[in-house]
Protein backbone atom coordinates (compact mmCIF):
# COMPACT_ATOMS: atom_id res chain seq x y z
CA UNK A 1 0.00 0.00 0.00
CA UNK A 2 1.23 3.61 -0.56
CA UNK A 3 2.96 5.72 2.24
CA UNK A 4 0.12 8.15 3.68
CA UNK A 5 1.05 11.58 2.82
CA UNK A 6 1.95 14.19 4.69
CA UNK A 7 -0.89 15.49 7.36
CA UNK A 8 -3.11 18.57 5.41
CA UNK A 9 -3.82 21.74 7.56
CA UNK A 10 -7.23 20.39 8.15
CA UNK A 11 -5.51 17.62 10.11
CA UNK A 12 -4.46 17.37 13.23
CA UNK A 13 -0.55 16.82 13.63
CA UNK A 14 -1.30 13.03 13.85
CA UNK A 15 -4.20 12.31 10.97
CA UNK A 16 -2.69 11.31 7.56
CA UNK A 17 -5.04 12.93 4.16
CA UNK A 18 -5.79 9.36 3.04
CA UNK A 19 -9.04 9.51 1.99
CA UNK A 20 -11.24 6.77 3.98
CA UNK A 21 -14.56 5.67 2.45
CA UNK A 22 -17.21 3.56 4.65
CA UNK A 23 -19.57 2.10 2.53
CA UNK A 24 -23.10 0.66 4.08
CA UNK A 25 -22.72 3.49 6.44
CA UNK A 26 -25.71 2.18 9.10
CA UNK A 27 -25.43 2.68 12.54
CA UNK A 28 -21.83 1.08 13.15
CA UNK A 29 -20.80 2.81 10.13
CA UNK A 30 -22.11 5.97 11.40
CA UNK A 31 -20.71 5.52 15.08
CA UNK A 32 -17.10 4.69 13.01
CA UNK A 33 -17.46 8.07 11.03
CA UNK A 34 -18.40 10.20 14.15
CA UNK A 35 -15.48 8.66 16.56
CA UNK A 36 -13.57 9.46 13.14
CA UNK A 37 -13.71 12.93 13.40
CA UNK A 38 -13.74 13.82 16.68
CA UNK A 39 -10.09 11.80 17.04
CA UNK A 40 -9.13 13.84 14.20
CA UNK A 41 -9.92 13.22 10.54
CA UNK A 42 -11.06 16.10 8.61
CA UNK A 43 -14.14 15.64 7.44
CA UNK A 44 -13.10 16.40 4.11
CA UNK A 45 -10.65 13.08 4.00
CA UNK A 46 -14.02 11.12 4.77
CA UNK A 47 -16.48 9.75 2.54
CA UNK A 48 -20.16 7.62 3.04
CA UNK A 49 -22.07 5.21 0.68
CA UNK A 50 -25.54 4.73 1.42
CA UNK A 51 -28.83 2.34 0.40
CA UNK A 52 -30.78 5.49 0.30
CA UNK A 53 -30.00 8.84 -0.91
CA UNK A 54 -32.11 10.58 2.00
CA UNK A 55 -29.74 8.69 4.41
CA UNK A 56 -26.60 9.80 2.31
CA UNK A 57 -27.90 13.46 2.18
CA UNK A 58 -28.52 13.28 6.22
CA UNK A 59 -24.70 11.95 6.69
CA UNK A 60 -23.65 15.28 4.82
CA UNK A 61 -25.92 17.35 6.42
CA UNK A 62 -24.75 16.36 9.92
CA UNK A 63 -20.82 15.18 9.48
CA UNK A 64 -19.70 17.26 6.32
CA UNK A 65 -18.34 14.42 4.45
CA UNK A 66 -18.73 13.52 0.81
CA UNK A 67 -21.93 11.02 0.05
CA UNK A 68 -20.78 8.96 -3.25
CA UNK A 69 -21.75 5.98 -4.94
CA UNK A 70 -19.77 2.77 -3.96
CA UNK A 71 -17.99 2.99 -6.88
CA UNK A 72 -17.46 6.62 -6.66
CA UNK A 73 -15.77 5.99 -3.09
CA UNK A 74 -13.81 3.33 -4.86
CA UNK A 75 -12.51 5.58 -7.10
CA UNK A 76 -11.51 8.15 -4.61
CA UNK A 77 -10.68 6.42 -1.58
CA UNK A 78 -7.27 4.72 -0.30
CA UNK A 79 -8.76 3.11 2.25
CA UNK A 80 -12.48 0.71 1.80
CA UNK A 81 -14.33 0.15 5.21
CA UNK A 82 -17.09 -2.44 4.52
CA UNK A 83 -19.95 -1.64 6.73
CA UNK A 84 -22.49 -3.98 4.74
CA UNK A 85 -24.40 -7.12 5.90
CA UNK A 86 -22.87 -10.47 5.24
CA UNK A 87 -25.27 -11.62 2.84
CA UNK A 88 -25.07 -8.23 0.60
CA UNK A 89 -21.00 -8.65 0.81
CA UNK A 90 -20.64 -10.43 -2.72
CA UNK A 91 -22.91 -8.11 -4.23
CA UNK A 92 -20.64 -5.07 -3.23
CA UNK A 93 -17.81 -6.78 -4.20
CA UNK A 94 -18.76 -7.44 -7.39
CA UNK A 95 -20.04 -3.63 -8.15
CA UNK A 96 -16.02 -2.90 -6.57
CA UNK A 97 -14.13 -4.90 -8.15
CA UNK A 98 -13.51 -2.63 -11.14
CA UNK A 99 -12.48 0.86 -9.30
CA UNK A 100 -10.23 -0.89 -6.43
CA UNK A 101 -6.55 -1.22 -7.25
CA UNK A 102 -3.83 -3.43 -4.94
CA UNK A 103 -3.15 0.37 -3.80
CA UNK A 104 -6.22 0.61 -1.77
CA UNK A 105 -6.53 -0.95 1.55
CA UNK A 106 -9.96 -3.05 2.25
CA UNK A 107 -11.30 -3.01 5.60
CA UNK A 108 -14.51 -5.56 6.10
CA UNK A 109 -16.91 -5.16 9.56
CA UNK A 110 -19.07 -7.87 8.25
CA UNK A 111 -19.87 -10.71 10.67
CA UNK A 112 -18.17 -14.39 9.33
CA UNK A 113 -16.59 -12.51 6.09
CA UNK A 114 -13.21 -14.14 5.40
CA UNK A 115 -10.01 -12.08 4.03
CA UNK A 116 -9.69 -14.97 1.45
CA UNK A 117 -13.39 -14.57 0.55
CA UNK A 118 -13.03 -10.64 0.04
CA UNK A 119 -9.47 -11.39 -1.96
CA UNK A 120 -11.16 -13.79 -4.54
CA UNK A 121 -12.84 -11.48 -5.83
CA UNK A 122 -10.83 -8.23 -6.44
CA UNK A 123 -7.44 -8.18 -8.02
CA UNK A 124 -4.32 -10.15 -6.64
CA UNK A 125 -2.51 -8.79 -3.76
CA UNK A 126 -4.72 -6.51 -2.75
CA UNK A 127 -4.55 -5.73 1.08
CA UNK A 128 -7.40 -6.93 2.71
CA UNK A 129 -8.36 -7.09 6.69
CA UNK A 130 -10.72 -7.77 8.46
CA UNK A 131 -12.34 -6.63 11.75
CA UNK A 132 -14.98 -7.90 13.81
CA UNK A 133 -16.38 -4.53 15.87
CA UNK A 134 -19.55 -4.72 18.76
CA UNK A 135 -21.74 -2.75 19.34
CA UNK A 136 -20.31 -0.59 22.66
CA UNK A 137 -18.67 1.38 19.82
CA UNK A 138 -21.82 3.72 19.52
CA UNK A 139 -20.73 5.00 23.60
CA UNK A 140 -16.92 4.86 22.27
CA UNK A 141 -16.05 1.55 24.74
CA UNK A 142 -16.51 -0.75 21.76
CA UNK A 143 -14.20 -4.07 21.14
CA UNK A 144 -12.74 -4.43 17.77
CA UNK A 145 -10.83 -7.49 16.47
CA UNK A 146 -8.16 -7.28 13.74
CA UNK A 147 -6.95 -9.88 11.67
CA UNK A 148 -4.58 -9.59 8.34
CA UNK A 149 -5.42 -10.76 5.16
CA UNK A 150 -2.50 -12.20 3.07
CA UNK A 151 -1.46 -9.40 2.03
CA UNK A 152 -1.90 -6.53 4.55
CA UNK A 153 1.13 -5.41 6.35
CA UNK A 154 2.06 -4.42 9.74
CA UNK A 155 1.05 -0.41 8.57
CA UNK A 156 -2.26 -1.75 7.15
CA UNK A 157 -3.40 -3.52 10.61
CA UNK A 158 -1.74 -0.58 12.59
CA UNK A 159 -3.93 2.38 10.46
CA UNK A 160 -7.03 0.24 10.69
CA UNK A 161 -6.02 -0.07 14.50
CA UNK A 162 -6.13 3.61 14.25
CA UNK A 163 -9.26 3.73 12.86
CA UNK A 164 -11.02 1.77 15.23
CA UNK A 165 -9.38 2.58 17.72
CA UNK A 166 -11.50 5.99 17.58
CA UNK A 167 -14.68 4.20 19.29
CA UNK A 168 -12.72 1.92 21.94
CA UNK A 169 -10.32 -0.77 21.57
CA UNK A 170 -8.26 -2.78 19.31
CA UNK A 171 -7.12 -6.22 19.77
CA UNK A 172 -5.06 -8.35 17.01
CA UNK A 173 -5.76 -12.04 16.77
CA UNK A 174 -4.78 -14.56 13.80
CA UNK A 175 -7.89 -15.13 11.96
CA UNK A 176 -8.55 -18.42 12.65
CA UNK A 177 -9.61 -17.21 15.82
CA UNK A 178 -12.42 -14.53 14.42
CA UNK A 179 -15.23 -17.04 14.84
CA UNK A 180 -14.33 -17.44 18.71
CA UNK A 181 -13.96 -13.69 19.08
CA UNK A 182 -17.16 -13.01 17.28
CA UNK A 183 -18.79 -15.25 19.25
CA UNK A 184 -17.34 -13.55 22.85
CA UNK A 185 -16.69 -9.92 22.05
CA UNK A 186 -19.45 -9.45 18.88
CA UNK A 187 -21.65 -11.06 20.55
CA UNK A 188 -21.31 -10.71 24.04
CA UNK A 189 -23.19 -7.48 24.86
CA UNK A 190 -26.33 -9.27 23.83
CA UNK A 191 -25.35 -11.43 27.13
CA UNK A 192 -24.84 -8.89 29.06
CA UNK A 193 -28.38 -7.50 28.05
CA UNK A 194 -29.79 -10.85 28.51
CA UNK A 195 -28.81 -11.30 31.96
CA UNK A 196 -29.74 -7.52 32.98
CA UNK A 197 -33.05 -8.44 31.71
CA UNK A 198 -33.63 -11.53 33.55
CA UNK A 199 -32.15 -9.62 37.06
CA UNK A 200 -34.47 -6.84 35.90
CA UNK A 201 -37.58 -9.14 35.99
CA UNK A 202 -35.93 -11.19 39.51
CA UNK A 203 -36.40 -7.27 40.88
CA UNK A 204 -39.70 -7.07 40.27
CA UNK A 205 -40.37 -10.44 41.77
CA UNK A 206 -38.76 -9.66 44.51
CA UNK A 207 -40.84 -6.51 44.62
CA UNK A 208 -39.12 -3.58 43.29
CA UNK A 209 -40.64 -1.23 40.97
CA UNK A 210 -39.06 -2.24 37.52
CA UNK A 211 -37.05 1.41 37.04
CA UNK A 212 -35.36 0.72 40.58
CA UNK A 213 -34.60 -2.47 39.99
CA UNK A 214 -32.99 -1.43 36.71
CA UNK A 215 -31.18 1.29 37.72
CA UNK A 216 -29.35 -1.15 40.72
CA UNK A 217 -28.58 -3.74 38.09
CA UNK A 218 -27.06 -1.01 35.54
CA UNK A 219 -24.99 0.40 38.50
CA UNK A 220 -24.12 -2.66 39.49
CA UNK A 221 -22.64 -3.55 35.71
CA UNK A 222 -20.81 -0.69 35.65
CA UNK A 223 -19.54 -0.82 39.06
CA UNK A 224 -17.92 -4.62 38.57
CA UNK A 225 -16.98 -3.97 34.83
CA UNK A 226 -14.59 -0.96 35.82
CA UNK A 227 -13.47 -3.63 38.60
CA UNK A 228 -12.80 -5.86 36.37
CA UNK A 229 -10.53 -3.62 33.89
CA UNK A 230 -8.67 -1.35 36.48
CA UNK A 231 -8.17 -3.74 39.86
CA UNK A 232 -6.21 -6.26 37.85
CA UNK A 233 -7.67 -9.01 39.97
CA UNK A 234 -9.22 -12.28 38.80
CA UNK A 235 -13.07 -12.54 38.55
CA UNK A 236 -12.89 -15.23 40.85
CA UNK A 237 -11.37 -13.34 43.16
CA UNK A 238 -13.22 -10.13 42.62
CA UNK A 239 -16.35 -12.88 43.25
CA UNK A 240 -14.87 -13.87 46.59
CA UNK A 241 -14.87 -10.91 48.03
CA UNK A 242 -18.38 -10.60 47.61
CA UNK A 243 -18.89 -14.17 48.92
CA UNK A 244 -19.04 -13.96 52.39
CA UNK A 245 -19.39 -17.74 54.80
CA UNK A 246 -23.21 -18.77 54.57
CA UNK A 247 -24.42 -15.39 53.40
CA UNK A 248 -26.67 -14.21 50.75
CA UNK A 249 -24.28 -14.36 47.56
CA UNK A 250 -23.33 -17.90 48.11
CA UNK A 251 -26.71 -18.85 47.99
CA UNK A 252 -27.38 -17.16 44.63
CA UNK A 253 -24.09 -18.60 43.17
CA UNK A 254 -25.20 -22.41 44.38
CA UNK A 255 -28.86 -21.51 42.89
CA UNK A 256 -27.10 -20.89 39.13
CA UNK A 257 -24.55 -23.60 39.38
CA UNK A 258 -27.68 -26.07 40.35
CA UNK A 259 -29.49 -24.70 37.29
CA UNK A 260 -26.33 -25.45 34.98
CA UNK A 261 -25.86 -21.40 34.25
CA UNK A 262 -22.37 -21.96 33.25
CA UNK A 263 -22.64 -24.91 31.26
CA UNK A 264 -25.79 -23.09 29.22
CA UNK A 265 -23.11 -20.12 28.65
CA UNK A 266 -20.16 -22.18 27.31
CA UNK A 267 -23.17 -23.94 24.57
CA UNK A 268 -24.50 -20.28 24.22
CA UNK A 269 -20.66 -19.06 22.87
CA UNK A 270 -19.74 -22.54 20.85
CA UNK A 271 -23.39 -21.86 18.82
CA UNK A 272 -22.60 -18.32 18.37
CA UNK A 273 -19.26 -19.69 17.11
CA UNK A 274 -20.39 -22.45 14.91
CA UNK A 275 -22.69 -19.89 13.31
CA UNK A 276 -20.27 -17.67 12.77
CA UNK A 277 -18.12 -20.59 10.82
CA UNK A 278 -21.69 -20.88 8.80
CA UNK A 279 -21.94 -17.59 7.96
CA UNK A 280 -18.02 -17.56 6.57
CA UNK A 281 -18.69 -20.83 4.55
CA UNK A 282 -21.26 -19.00 2.77
CA UNK A 283 -24.89 -20.63 4.58
CA UNK A 284 -26.70 -16.95 5.29
CA UNK A 285 -30.16 -19.11 5.99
Amino acid sequence: MSTPNKPSKSSTPNKPTQKVAVLGTGKIGEALLSGMIRSGWAPADLLVTARRQERAEELRTRYGVEALTNPGAAERADTLILACKPQDMAALLAELAPHVTTDTLVISAAAGITTAFIEERLADTTPVIRVMPNTPVLVDEGMSVISAGSHATAADLAHAEDIFGAVGKTLRVPETQQDACTALSGSGPAYFYFLVEAMTDAGILLGLPRDKAHDLIVQAAIGAAVMLRDSGEHPVKLRENVTSPAGTTINAIRELENHGVRAALIAALEAARDRSRELASGNNT
